[in-house]
């Protein structure tokens, strides 16, 4: 089963049990993808689909981060139980020795000695970690390697 599809059912089945807080983000979800597919005028498959809940993850750390600032620690509530759903969908997260051996490995098979051949090493480890690590984090990594 696809993750489209999945996503789908279990709106179907939070809306028979009644799970509103459920209902709302699986609804969101949905709403992303269709708008993501209607932009590309492509279906998603589940790479694409893992990245619309990758980008949603973020962007609700981002509002919590700033509704804390702001002192709205209710807002900065029902954001982090967002994430909690969201979540349930992405891929188990890489540890931090995974994406270590990762980081090592697209290095010697790129052949990478400075900071210039990031993008290759990048795009190495952006298909082996889609959904399963922080890009960012994982480029901030690659950086303090390749600028040693």
């Amino acid at each position: 089963m696809s993750l489209k599809a999945q996503i789908t059912d279990d709106m179907k089945s939070a809306l028979k049990a009644g799970e509103k807080d459920r209902l709302k983000v699986v609804r969101l979800i949905l709403a992303a993808i269709k708008q993501v597919e209607v932009d590309t005028r492509a279906e998603l498959d589940d790479a694409g689909v893992l990245s619309v809940l990758d980008k949603m993850v973020k962007q609700r750390r981002d509002s919590v981060e700033q509704f804390e600032k702001g002192g709205r620690d209710d807002l900065a509530a029902i954001e982090r139980a967002e994430i909690e759903i969201l979540e349930t969908y992405l891929p188990e997260q890489l540890a931090e020795e995974e994406l270590d051996a990762m980081i090592s490995e697209a290095i010697s098979a790129t052949g990478a000695e400075s900071i210039r051949d990031m993008g290759k090493v990048m795009g190495q480890i952006k298909a082996q970690a889609a959904g399963r690590a922080d890009m960012g984090a994982v480029g901030a990594r690659v950086k303090a390697r390749l600028g040693q």
